[in-house]
């Protein structure tokens, strides 16, 4: 009878009769009865009272009996740790048993026992076993300290095992060798500060010839070890590709996937002219190849680890287009991820082949595969500009079936070849137009309004097409509206005389009867604009647009080298860092490739952009690097490491010294005073007149725009504009924009945030760094429904000052953290720091004199505030409406003199003098 026998019992009162089992003098009898124990435990009932009887059967040779005892007590010595230290003495006395499999077992019992108190019982017997003569014991001791560094780490370093365990790295066992490089990586990964796998050439020769003899896991212990380093030169990292090549060959995926990890990132340091590398390149393809004959499943996370390979290098799988041709039995995930794929390695090569697998998939049953199979049409036109023809004439083949969402699909992928193709393809706007009223869905709707309102001139009845879709205007989608208005304004601004009333209907429409502001603000930007310049009207809303790029779902090319030296892993498949998803991560050391050291950079990849190209666009997203992603729950950003260089103070953190010399780069105005002052630590009062000065040369109505500029022609009617604080092309598709206000003492973030992708955006969630002031969410993000393509979304996030505190540079930026299905995204922005000023900032005249007079000569800074033509009182009115308050006014020798005060939200006091002339439209501060 087998051992099932034991979880078949179901008598009550059984605790009694098992502990007279286990004092029994039998063997057979007791081996028994812990047998029943370990069955109850198993099952989860509670057998924790017979833990000093089971303890007393340690003292036996029977192996069996032996393992099983060792189980109880791992599983109770934490919740009877009193009782655990009855134990020691066996574990000693085991870790010199004659049989390597007892001291082994003892040795391993010893590391998932976590208990504090008999820790260091254990260390002597430890060490014994890490020098034993059986290699099988050895390499058990390797991970016993890893699993008691977790426990004790100050023990395992003051006892000298961590050098013990380097040692065990030149052990002529490779099992051995294998887990003492797991152990030590293991410890590393929660200390990344310790340099304990400082490896070397010698170092790297020994784990390399272990390489070929250990098992399969120890094999991707030692090539995940190899990962890490570093080679000296391009001579030595050949020599490591040379050496690890070989176990591209191997049957296990994960030892595969590893190999490619070390072999991805040292072919960086390679030069491209070598006959090795591209004989690198042909070796890389096979295996990748052969992971996709493999179950649904790990297809998925080879296409996943794929997707990254053909992102960084597409020349490994150029010729292997037809591998990820779609299988009728594929699952749907395999399927979506085989077609992207297909349209990164889409080239003028392959072009009409893989045109004619994705005109098939179109035909497919699945609607949801469909229409990306149409999408990816669109892509390849975009992608590859000499089969843009061949593309535009398979869409219109598939518009000709008239089945309805591979048509409306194919409306909005013409609309983006357009924007590619500007007057290439308007041939095909009369076929678009005969689908016109059998579009349903928004996005649809909107790419054709686009496209009637974009080629207006060249269709006849533009003015009827648009007014047709006005007739529904309340019922439309937000997104389609907006493309309304847009749409007819530029038909206005071609054809003025003929639609004159057209343009009066909707502006009246978006201004007055929508209820959405985004609508309604856009209403009265083109009204104003209309009325007051149809020149500047033109020059605005009918601009050159830029041309879109190839692919816009690229990963960000840091993030990207990033992900690279996670093949394999987890990180892999969700491509994001370990630090977005792992959580206690703040102080992972994240990962980069080696820079490269070959004659010249590749063309063909896909993250090589012209020079200049990236200094423009990268500040717009904080770059993905050091600390700057993190998981949501634990995030983590630094500064942003892009940007004009800005000068930083050595001011420690404190109450006061918080505000030391951080809004210097705040400062837009030019001013000497500023320039010949340089503040010193603690330099508070520097920085209030900084900040007064910032905040009365951005908010007085004195304020000039720059001559000549658009700005000066808005100025009149905008109050304040929404800037885009994470464009679309960085983040997948989803583009915010917004601003920050303060009313009636609630400060919030006004979002809006626009679905540009090819997919339904939800599950949105915010953090914000740690920030000078504090500021953080005071609720979640609340998108209620998902958001669709090419929708809008408008969202008030009320925030507190109650979050975490860190200096930032400049003082007043906010590093924010965006997630939705997609990813999670990163962005910085400046917050006006008028939003800050509390309303109790009023101080008592006595307390102001007295404190003005603490102030320190040295702590005092002049600026000069121009063009601002207020007198005394409309100033003082204006300010205090920002929460900055009059104190007292006095008149000497005809200037008036204005003493503020403002209170900070996180308590700190700031004094102003405001000397105002009659007659003079410049202030001093």
């Amino acid at each position: 009878m087998t051992d099932s026998k034991y979880f078949t019992t179901t008598k009550k009162g059984e605790i009694f009769e098992l502990k007279a089992e286990l004092n029994s003098d039998k063997k057979e009898k007791k081996k028994e009865a812990v047998k029943k124990v370990i069955a109850s435990m198993t099952v989860g009932k509670d057998v924790s009272a017979l833990f000093p009887d089971v303890v007393n059967c340690m003292q036996t040779d029977n192996l069996e009996l032996k393992k099983l005892v060792y189980l109880y007590l791992m599983n109770y010595a934490k919740s009877q740790p009193d009782m655990a230290i009855m134990a020691v003495n066996t574990f000693v006395k085991d870790c010199e048993d004659p049989n390597p499999l007892i001291r082994a077992l003892a040795v391993r019992t010893m590391g998932c026992i976590r208990v504090d108190k008999i820790t260091e019982y254990l260390c002597e017997p430890l060490r014994k076993c890490l020098k034993d003569e059986d290699p099988y014991v050895r390499k058990t001791a390797a991970v016993c300290v890893a699993k008691l560094h977790d426990i004790n780490a100050q023990l395992v370093e003051d006892q000298g095992f961590l050098d013990t365990l380097k040692d065990l790295i030149s052990d002529s066992n490779p099992m051995v060798v294998a887990n003492a490089v797991a152990a030590l990586s293991e410890i590393a990964e929660s200390h990344p500060s310790s340099n304990l796998l400082d490896l070397n050439p010698q170092s790297i020769n020994k784990l390399l010839t272990a390489l070929n003899e250990c098992t399969e896991w120890g094999q991707i212990f030692i090539l995940d070890c190899l990962a890490n380093y570093m080679p000296k030169d391009d001579r030595e990292a050949q020599s490591i590709c040379e050496r690890v090549t070989p176990r591209l060959s191997h049957a296990n995926s994960a030892v595969v996937l590893s190999a490619v990890k070390v072999l991805m990132k040292f072919m960086e340091m390679l030069s491209k002219d070598l006959d090795y590398y591209g004989t690198l390149l042909k070796k890389l393809a096979p295996p990748l190849v052969t992971l996709l004959s493999a179950e649904p499943e790990l297809q998925y996370v080879a296409l996943r680890n794929i997707n990254l390979i053909v992102q960084k290098r597409p020349e490994i799988l150029k010729h292997e287009m037809k591998v990820f041709f779609v299988k009728y039995n594929d699952p749907i995930y395999v399927k979506l991820e085989k077609l992207d794929i297909m349209i990164r390695l889409a080239s003028q090569a392959n072009i009409a082949q893989v045109l004619a697998e994705l005109k098939e998939y179109a035909t497919e049953v699945d609607v949801d595969f469909v229409r990306k199979a149409v999408r990816a049409i669109g892509r390849c036109a975009i992608k590859v500009e000499q089969s843009a023809e061949r593309c535009v004439s398979t869409l219109l083949d598939l518009i000709q079936t008239k089945v309805n969402y591979v048509v409306q699909e194919a409306i909005v992928v013409i609309k983006d070849i357009f924007r590619k193709y500007p007057n290439k393809y308007e041939s095909v706007i009369a076929t678009l137009c005969e689908n016109l009223d059998s579009l349903d869905e928004p996005e649809a709707r909107a790419a054709m309004i686009w496209i009637v309102g974009e080629y207006a001139e060249r269709i006849d009845n533009a003015d009827e097409l648009l007014e047709s879709f006005l007739e529904g205007f309340h019922d439309e989608s937000t997104q389609v509206q907006l493309q309304l208005l847009t749409a007819i304004v530029k038909l206005f601004l071609k054809k003025p005389t003929e639609t004159q009333e057209l343009v009066q209907q909707v502006l009246s429409l978006a201004t007055q009867v929508a209820d959405t502001p985004g609508l309604r603000a856009r209403g009265y930007i083109y009204w104003r604009l209309l009325s007051t310049d149809p020149v500047a009207a033109k020059e605005v809303v009918l601009a050159e647009k830029p041309l879109i790029s190839e692919e816009t779902d690229l990963i960000e090319p840091t993030l990207l080298d990033e992900l690279i030296c996670y093949i394999g892993t987890l990180a892999s498949v969700y491509h994001k860092p370990p630090s977005a998803f792992v959580e206690g991560s703040r102080g992972v050391v994240h990962k980069s490739l080696p820079p490269r050291t070959g004659s010249s950079e590749s063309a063909e990849s896909p993250d090589a952009a012209p020079s200049g190209v990236q200094a423009t666009e990268q500040p717009a997203v904080i770059p993905t690097q050091g600390d700057l992603l993190g998981d949501l729950l634990t995030l983590d950003l630094g500064p942003p490491v892009s940007g004009p260089p800005i000068a930083t103070s050595s001011v420690q953190m404190g109450a006061v010294d918080l505000l030391g010399g951080g809004l210097d780069s705040l400062v837009c105005l030019e001013d000497s005073a500023a320039a010949s002052h340089s503040p010193g630590d603690g330099d508070c009062a520097h920085c209030v007149s900084v900040a007064v000065k910032c905040f009365w040369s951005t908010n007085l109505p004195g304020w000039r725009a720059p001559k000549g500029s658009f700005w000066e022609k808005l100025q009149g009617f905008l109050v304040s504009l929404t800037q885009v604080w994470l464009p679309a092309m960085k983040a997948k598709g989803l583009e915010i924009s917004g601003t920050f206000s303060r009313q009636v003492g609630s400060i919030s973030m006004d979002l809006v945030l626009t679905n540009k992708a090819l997919q339904v955006m939800s599950d949105f969630a915010i953090q914000f760094n740690r920030n000078s002031f504090g500021l953080a969410p005071a609720a979640p993000l609340q998108v209620h429904a998902p958001l669709a393509p090419n929708q809008s979304v408008e969202i008030s996030l009320p925030l507190n000052t109650v979050g975490s505190v860190m200096k930032m540079d400049p003082l007043n930026n906010l590093q924010v953290a965006v997630k939705n299905n997609i990813d999670v995204f990163y962005f910085s922005t400046l917050y006006p720091l008028h939003i800050l000023f509390v309303e109790d900032g009023k101080m008592e005249r006595q307390m102001f004199l007295a404190t003005w007079k603490d102030i320190p000569n040295e702590n005092e800074a002049q600026f000069q505030i121009k063009d601002c033509s207020l007198n005394a009182d409309a100033v003082s009115s204006k300010l205090q409406g920002s929460n900055i308050f009059t104190i007292a006014k006095r008149n000497v020798e005809g200037q008036d003199m204005l003493y503020q005060s403002l209170k900070l939200t996180n308590g700190i006091w700031v004094l102003a003098e405001l000397r105002i002339q009659p007659s003079n439209p410049s202030f001093t501060v």
